[in-house]
């Protein structure tokens, strides 16, 4: 498909020259095309809205190098605080000579693709899924809390014991808390959803257990086929693009009521400063807040 041309992420509104055309490539929009299937050398020209983490980036880069025919065209983009500027270094690293030029909080990077690219493989060896030793479980820098057990999520682990009958964990990540529900037998089938396609593909590896479904999904709109469950565990998202968004907790919160049979239970861990008293009333006939550790707070409550 030599001529196509491919964008990553979100690229700056300002950057005029993005292609409406495009194919678009993203792990956290469904639908999207995935970087890792992309044919080698089959694009002239990427754009790529870089991501934060290191590892993370230095994949997405390698892969977009990895992508372009010879001679191609790249075009990567950062905030300047979120990794942007890192990104001429990084870029220069691969082999490449870097124009550099600053946007609005941008920095911006242009370059072609070198007749022979270094630390491509290694670049995406290191970013690419593997399984975390100390966690046992498959991963991949980008996924939220990819190397390490999150806080809000360990204190729920004690809390997964006792459910039964057909539940959802959503924003399930790699697949930690319902790894941790499947230890009842009581449980006869869970959905774990999650947005990330790269969390997904992970907890497929984690949840090797027939009373799963896996579903990669963006729960600001209902996901398909599921009513009526008996429970719902989550740790709701406040984060949308690393801008914090309350409102994504407040509409996980109305989802897993929307998905719950009357007399369901929902338990969810939040920060302290998280406001969810308000939907958690507005959208169940019972709260019982399950007490403050370690600056969360957890909640039990029933449709």
């Amino acid at each position: 498909m030599n001529g196509a041309e491919g964008v990553y992420g979100a690229p700056h509104p300002d950057l005029a020259d993005t292609p409406r055309d495009a194919r678009r490539f993203s792990p956290l929009i469904p639908g999207a095309e995935a970087l890792e299937d992309v044919a080698s050398a089959s694009l002239s020209r990427f754009i790529v809205a870089a991501p934060p983490g290191v590892l993370e980036r230095r994949y997405v880069l390698a892969q977009a190098l990895r992508s372009l025919a010879p001679g191609g065209a790249l075009v990567a983009m950062a905030p300047k605080d979120r990794g942007g500027s890192r990104l001429r270094g990084e870029l220069e690293a691969f082999g490449c000579q870097v124009l550099e030029r600053a946007g609005r909080h941008q920095r911006v990077c242009e370059t072609v693709k070198p007749a022979a690219p270094l630390g491509l493989d290694e670049a995406i060896k290191q970013g690419g899924p593997q399984i975390v030793p100390h966690l046992g479980l498959w991963s991949q820098p980008g996924v939220f809390s990819w190397d390490r057990v999150d806080p809000g999520s360990a204190l729920l682990l004690d809390l997964t014991g006792d459910f039964t009958g057909r539940g959802a964990d959503l924003g399930c990540g790699i697949g930690l808390l319902s790894g941790a529900v499947l230890g009842s037998p009581n449980v006869t089938q869970l959905t774990a959803i999650d947005i990330d396609r790269r969390a997904i593909l992970a907890a497929e590896h984690n949840l090797d257990d027939p009373r799963v479904r896996v579903l990669q999904h963006d729960l600001r709109s209902p996901p398909p086929d599921i009513e009526g469950l008996n429970f719902v565990i989550m740790n709701p998202p406040f984060h949308d693009g690393g801008s914090e968004d309350r409102r994504l907790g407040q509409i996980f919160i109305a989802r897993a009521a929307a998905l719950l049979r009357r007399g369901g239970i929902c338990r969810l861990v939040a920060n302290v400063g998280m406001p969810y008293e308000a939907p958690l009333a507005e959208h169940f006939a019972a709260v019982k807040p399950l007490g403050v550790r370690g600056g969360y707070k957890l909640f039990e409550a029933r449709r």
